[in-house]
Parts: structure tokens; sequence; C-alpha cells
């Protein structure tokens, strides 16, 4: 059996997890559904297609280059969505502006499949290309001048918590020693002074990893570690966590997707929260994850968690 490709053919995306996301988040016609992350539309798509043309998809990206091409994608379902070049940390303002509240939220966290196979865009260690790594290129600092300037405490700390890297201290160190003489500037260059100081003991037998991929461990939890870093993704998403319910009208659901374990707590603990408080009538008692096939056909899917939540029926405003 061949192996699943592990990049995505030009034009296409894979939504992960979409059958169980409609499962849990049941888009019914007429009703009003957001996706904070638009990527490439996979979701939202099938948002659109089930609420009908009488209802109404709001959809936001950080990432400009999404919009376009998702817009197409969109308008060949319907008309009935706004797409909003925003963080979604961002979407009670403008939700509030419009005067209205969602049935449903979904948030499909992390990166999409073009940003990870655009090696311009510095997200992937397999690809060489400038150490850029923000999810919007038109503001913010690169991972490359982060990098030229944090602290190693600092970057051990981020390697650490973000990551779940074992070596942290020992990375940052290296990259603190080599950037006094050389810049590190692509991605090769990373991931160069990750294999050197990080070297993994091979572990061999029947169910283990190639030795390529235990060595680029710590190569994928360094790169993880400074996109969140980069993109202060675990404050976006604490302040979704916080604005959501009151997002959301009565009996309204929720569903995000983490593929970091920092993510999955957080997302767990705020809905179990809300469930203790009152705001939640129920929640994931455990994560959904990808079946055997869909992790074979789409091997990012591996890391997937879902998480729903479902706010009472009662038409109370819902404040924390």
């Amino acid at each position: 059996m061949p192996r699943a490709a592990r990049s995505t053919p030009e034009g296409e995306h894979r939504p992960v997890l979409l059958d169980e996301v409609m499962a849990v988040l049941d888009p019914k016609p007429g009703e009003i559904a957001v996706d904070c992350t638009l990527g490439g539309a996979g979701h939202a798509k099938e948002l659109l297609r089930r609420i009908g043309p009488e209802g109404w998809l709001f959809a936001f990206d950080l990432d400009p280059a999404n919009l376009e091409p998702a817009r197409e994608r969109l308008s060949a379902v319907g008309q009935n969505f706004d797409l909003h070049h925003a963080n979604f940390a961002g979407i009670a303002s403008i939700l509030a502006a419009e005067n209205v509240r969602a049935d449903m939220i979904l948030a499909d966290l992390g990166m999409s499949s073009m940003q990870v196979d655009d090696a311009g865009r510095g997200f992937s260690f397999s690809r060489d290309g400038p150490l850029d790594m923000r999810m919007d290129p038109t503001r913010g600092p690169t991972a490359a001048q982060m990098l030229a300037k944090l602290p190693a405490t600092d970057l051990a700390e981020a390697f650490r918590e973000l990551g779940d890297e074992p070596n942290a201290e020992a990375i940052a160190a290296a990259i603190v020693e080599r950037r006094r003489t050389s810049r590190i500037a692509t991605t090769r260059d990373l991931a160069d002074v990750i294999v050197e100081f990080a070297p993994v003991r091979i572990e061999r037998g029947p169910h283990q990893p190639t030795p390529r991929q235990q060595r680029l461990r710590p190569v994928a939890r360094v790169f993880q570690a400074l996109r969140i870093l980069v993109n202060r993704e675990l404050a976006s998403l604490d302040n979704l966590l916080r604005v959501l319910p009151d997002c959301l009208r009565a009996a309204g659901r929720a569903a995000i997707i983490s593929f970091h374990s920092g993510e999955d707590r957080r997302v767990k603990s705020a809905f179990r929260a809300g469930l203790r408080e009152g705001i939640f009538e129920s929640i994931a008692a455990e994560p959904i994850r990808a079946g055997a096939q869909e992790r074979f056909d789409n091997p990012r899917s591996r890391s997937a968690k879902l998480r729903w939540a479902r706010i009472k029926k009662s038409e109370e405003p819902h404040t924390k």
C-alpha cells in the first residue's frame, strides 16, 4: 500500500475531522455559523452548504492570502457569507457590530495545508525558505528576527512550554551561540542547529518511527513552539475561549480542533469551567480523534483533537 502524500496537491484542501465537526455542530438551514479559521474553506464550504441560502456564514482568517481563494470556493456554494481579515480573538466585536450571536462557532487551530506547503512562508522544516512563520505576513516580527534578539532563557521557555522539547535549554543556548557568528535566516539554518545540538537516541523496533523521523522530532517541536510564539497563538486562543459563550445563542454549539497539548489543555479547562458554572449544558467528555483511514489519507490529522461544547437553552445572555 503506498504511503499517503505529506504535501497537499495544488488547489486541494483537506479539512481535518470534517464529518466529526459536522456531527457535533449539526448545522441547520437558516442558522448563523462562524468559522474562526477559514484557511482553504474546507469546513466553511460544508457549513455554508448546510445552513443554506437562508443562513449566514461569518469567516475569519489572519492570513490575507487565504481570503480570495476561499471566496471563490465559497461562491460556488452561495453568496450568503462575510469574510474578515482578522484574528479570531476579535470575533466578539465584529458579531456585536452586526448585532448577531451565532448558532455555531468552529476554530481549527494551527496552520493550513497551504501555509505548510509554501516554502516562502517558513513554517516547514522540510522545505528550505526564509524563516518567517507569520500567519499575517503584513505585521509583526518574523521568526528570524525573534531568534536574533530573544535571550536564551526566553527561547528555552518557549521551546519547553510551547513545544514540549526536553532539550530546550541546550537548543536555546546553541541558537544564541550560533547567532554570534552567523544569522539564522532560513528554515534549514535553524533545522541544522537543532539536529546538531539535540541528538536523538534512535529506538528500534517494529512499532518505532523511522530513524529519520525520530531525529526530526526535536526539529518539529522547536518549529511548532516558534510558530506559536511568533503568532501569539495561545493568547489569541485564551481570548476566544473567554468571549465564546457570549458570541453564541441559546443552544449554540462550539467546536475547537487543537494540535498541541497546550492548546488542548486550555480548551478542556475552559469548557469544563463553563459546565461547572452553568454556562454550558454539555461538553465533550473526551477529545474526538481522526479515524485510521483519515490518519492514513491525511497525516496532519494524526495529532488533531476535537472538543465541543453546547450552550444552555436559556435565552439569558451569557456572562463570565
